[in-house]
C-alpha cells in the first residue's frame, strides 16, 4: 500500500516540473492559454466587482438623499404631536411639501422673534429690537412672554415653552402700581393664560389668570355695569382716560366676554361671566335696528355719546365677541341672544359697504351722524374673517351673500399691502372719487388683521389664493421687518424706514395665523377652539345656562365639563 501511495504521488508531481512541459511543445502551449484564460477570468471578476462596490455606493448615496427629501417633505413633530391631540382620524392626512416648507419657515421667525426676546428683553412686556433692551409697555406684567404661550406650544416649542412657564411660576407678579387697561390686560395677559391652560392643562396659567383677574373686576363696578377702561392693579381704583370725556370706549368694554366666561368656566366661580354678560344686556336694552354702535359709551347711564361709528379702532372686536360667544357657548339657545345683536349689527355693516373706482374695491365705511366717511383701518381687515366665520349660521342664500363679500373685502385687504413700494399695509387708508385707494396714517406696526382674514377664508373654503396672498405677505415683513435682534415695524410703508419695536401681538398673532394657515385645519380645529381677538385659542365648551337667568349654576356645570374634559384626556399634554 505504502508503495502504491509513492508511485501515484511521483506521478503527480511531474506535472509541475518544467522540465515536462519544455520536451511536449504542445502542452506548454496548452498550459499558457490556460493561464491567461484564468488571469482574464479572475481580473475580469475584480473589475466586476470594483463596478458592484461603486454602483452599490452611488445607491447608498441615492437613497440617502431620498431619506433625506423623505423627512423633508415629513410634517414635524409638533405638528404631528398636535394633530393627535385635536383630531380622532387623521391618518389620510395628505401631505403638501410647500406648506411644510412654509410653515417651517414662519417657525424660522417665531424662533427669531423668540430668542431675540429671550436674550434682551425677557421679562419685559416688549423687546426693542434697533436698541436691544426691553420695555414695559402694560406696566411689566411680561406681555410678550404670556401672549406668545400658545404659540410656542402649537410650534412644539416644548423648551422655550417650559423656560415661559418656570417664569410665570416664580417671576410673575401682578401686585404692580401701574393703571392698567383693562381690555389690553385681558385680552393680552387674560387670554394667553388661559389658552395656555386649555392647551397644557398646567395648572399654574389658570391661578395667574384668576389672579389678575380678580384686580380687574372692580372696572365693572359701575351704576350701569359697563365697565371703566382703566384700573389700577394694586388699589383697584378704576377711572377712564381723559380724552374720552369720561366715557368709555365700546371695544374695550365689550370684548371681555370670551376670556371672562372662559374663567368661570374653568374655575365654577360664576363672578366673571356676570360682571361681562351684564355688559351685553345693557347695551341690548337700546341695541339701535342697524346694530351699530358709536365707540363712546357713558358708564354711569350705559347710554352711547355722539361719536364715530367703525369697524376700525374702538369699535372693531365688540362685533367680533358678539359672534365668538355664541361660538364658544356651541351655538345652543343660551348664546342665541349674542347671535341675534351680531346679525342685526351685520346688516348694519352692509349699509357701509361701498366700492371704489374703478377697481371696484369693496370697503367698510366709517360713520358719523349720517354721514360716511370713506376710511377703513386695516385694523377693519379682521372683518372678512369674522363674515366668513359667521356666514354659516345663515340659510344658503343669506350665507353665499356674506361669504362672497368676506372675500371681496380680503381682496382689498390684501391690496392694502400690494398698493405699497413695501407691500406692507398703513394703518389706514382713504379713498376719493376715481381713485381706487391711497395711504393714510403710513405706519406698519406688524399688524395681523388681514392674515387672520386670510386663514379664516382658506379654511372654511379650502381656496389657497388665500395661503398665496399670506404668503406674499410673510415675504414682505422677512424682507422689510426682520433685523438682527427680531422683527420691527416701518415707521413709512413707502419708505421702509424701521422703527423701534417689537409689538407682542406680531408673536400671538400675526405668526400664530400664519403658521396654521400653513397647517392642516385639523390643527386647533374650529369646531373645538375659538380664539379671542389676541389669537389665543379657548376650548369650547356647551353652554346650556340661560342668559337672563342666575350663573350660578352655570359655573357648577362648567365647571364638571371641564373635569370631564380632563379626564378625557383633551387638555393633556402631548
Amino acid at each position: 500500500m505504502a508503495r502504491t501511495r509513492s508511485s501515484s504521488s511521483s506521478n503527480t508531481w511531474r506535472y509541475v516540473n518544467p522540465a515536462y512541459y519544455l520536451k511536449r511543445p504542445k502542452r506548454l502551449a496548452l498550459l499558457f492559454m490556460a493561464f491567461v484564460s484564468v488571469s482574464f477570468f479572475v481580473w475580469d471578476r475584480q473589475t466586476l466587482v470594483r463596478e458592484h462596490e461603486d454602483e452599490l455606493f452611488k445607491l447608498k448615496e441615492e437613497l440617502l438623499q431620498l431619506q433625506n427629501q423623505l423627512e423633508e417633505l415629513k410634517p414635524d413633530d409638533s405638528i404631528v404631536k398636535k394633530i393627535n391631540t385635536t383630531s380622532k382620524n387623521l391618518d389620510d392626512l395628505p401631505i403638501d411639501p410647500i406648506e411644510n416648507q412654509r410653515r417651517e419657515k414662519v417657525k424660522d421667525a417665531m424662533v427669531h422673534a423668540w430668542t431675540s426676546y429671550e436674550k434682551y428683553a425677557w421679562g419685559h412686556d416688549e423687546l426693542q429690537p434697533q436698541s436691544k433692551n426691553g420695555v414695559d409697555s402694560f406696566g411689566g406684567l411680561g406681555a410678550t412672554l404670556i401672549d406668545s404661550l400658545d404659540t410656542l406650544y402649537i410650534m412644539g416649542l416644548d423648551e422655550e415653552f417650559q423656560r415661559a412657564k418656570e417664569w410665570i411660576t416664580n417671576s410673575l407678579d401682578f401686585n404692580k402700581n401701574y393703571d392698567a387697561s383693562v381690555f389690553e390686560t385681558t385680552i393680552r395677559v387674560v387670554g394667553g393664560l388661559l389658552s395656555a391652560y386649555d392647551l397644557s392643562g398646567e395648572h399654574v396659567f389658570l391661578e395667574k389668570a384668576k389672579d389678575i383677574a380678580d384686580r380687574l373686576l372692580p372696572a365693572w363696578d359701575t351704576p350701569s355695569g359697563i365697565p371703566y377702561n382703566i384700573i389700577n392693579l394694586v388699589n383697584g381704583n378704576p377711572h377712564n382716560p381723559g380724552w374720552t370725556g369720561g366715557d368709555s370706549i365700546l371695544a374695550d368694554s365689550g370684548t371681555e366676554q370670551l376670556e371672562f366666561i372662559a374663567l368661570s368656566q374653568r374655575t365654577g366661580d360664576p363672578k366673571y361671566q356676570q360682571k361681562v354678560e351684564n355688559v351685553i344686556r345693557e347695551l341690548n336694552k337700546t341695541f339701535p335696528a342697524d346694530g351699530l354702535l358709536p365707540i363712546y359709551i357713558n358708564p354711569h347711564k350705559g347710554t352711547t355719546s355722539y361719536s364715530t361709528i367703525t369697524f376700525g379702532a374702538m369699535g372693531d372686536s365688540f362685533y367680533e365677541y358678539l359672534l365668538k360667544v355664541w361660538i364658544q357657548g356651541n351655538k345652543t339657545a343660551a348664546v342665541k341672544p349674542y347671535r341675534d345683536m351680531w346679525e342685526t349689527s351685520m346688516k348694519g355693516l352692509l349699509t357701509l359697504v361701498r366700492r371704489t373706482e374703478p377697481s371696484s374695491f369693496a370697503y367698510i365705511s366709517e360713520k358719523i351722524g349720517s354721514s360716511l366717511i370713506d376710511k377703513m383701518d386695516e385694523l377693519a381687515c379682521f372683518a372678512p374673517g369674522m363674515i366668513a366665520l359667521g356666514s354659516s349660521g345663515y340659510g344658503p342664500d343669506e350665507s353665499s351673500k356674506f361669504l362672497n363679500l368676506a372675500e371681496e373685502l380680503a381682496w382689498t385687504c390684501y391690496n392694502f399691502y400690494q398698493s405699497t413700494p413695501t407691500k406692507l399695509a398703513g394703518e389706514n387708508y382713504f379713498f376719493h372719487s376715481g381713485q381706487d385707494m391711497s395711504v393714510g396714517t403710513s405706519w406698519n406696526i406688524l399688524r395681523p388683521e388681514t392674515v387672520e382674514s386670510l386663514f379664516y377664508l382658506w379654511r372654511l373654503t379650502g381656496n389657497k389664493t388665500y395661503q398665496e396672498w399670506g404668503w406674499d405677505i410673510f415675504q414682505a415683513f422677512e424682507k422689510n421687518s426682520r433685523v438682527e435682534s427680531g422683527y420691527v415695524g416701518l415707521k413709512d410703508v413707502n419708505t421702509g424706514v424701521k422703527d423701534n419695536m417689537m409689538q407682542s401681538f406680531f408673536l400671538a398673532e400675526t405668526l400664530k395665523y400664519l403658521y396654521l394657515l400653513f397647517s392642516p385645519p385639523s390643527v386647533i380645529p374650529l369646531d373645538e377652539w375659538v380664539f379671542n381677538t389676541e389669537a389665543h385659542p379657548l376650548r369650547i365648551v356647551t353652554r346650556v345656562d340661560s342668559p337672563e337667568a342666575s350663573n350660578s349654576k352655570q359655573g357648577t356645570s362648567s365647571n364638571n365639563i371641564r373635569i370631564r374634559a380632563r379626564k378625557e384626556g383633551r387638555f393633556d399634554k402631548p
